[in-house]
């Protein structure tokens, strides 16, 4: 990523997300190395492991928009780890709206798509 800067793209410029075990390893990337990003975005997926191992207390992602979506009865994502997920992003000053999403199966729905859309266009601004 620090490449990515190099060559003239700040991370606010950046967006970050995937689906599923994509969604979890983006999460897990930004609890890992924060920064203030472009966008986050968590379809189906959550942080990796214990989330009570919140990150130090100086890894901000400052003010970061993040968007997490998920069904509330997901075969493989429970829906306490998407809110624990939220949890810890939001200790490290994120911007998070999460939404769990009644009866939905394990796939992206027109709303998550939306939600994704509108913080890449307040992104690109």
């Amino acid at each position: 990523m620090d490449k990515v800067e190099s060559d003239g793209f700040p991370y606010q410029r950046v967006a970050l997300g995937g689906f599923s075990q994509g969604a979890c390893l983006t999460l897990e990337y930004v609890r890992r190395y924060p920064k203030q990003y472009g966008g986050v975005f968590g379809l189906s997926g959550g942080l990796i492991g214990p989330t009570a191992g919140v990150p130090h207390p100086d890894a901000k992602l400052e003010d970061t928009p993040v968007f997490l979506g998920c069904s509330d009865i997901d075969p493989y994502i429970p829906a306490e780890r998407v809110r624990d997920s939220a949890k810890v992003l939001e200790t490290m000053d994120a911007r998070v709206e999460m939404m769990l999403y009644a009866g939905m199966a394990h796939t992206i729905i027109e709303d998550e798509v939306q939600k994704v859309r509108a913080i890449i266009e307040r992104m690109l601004e």
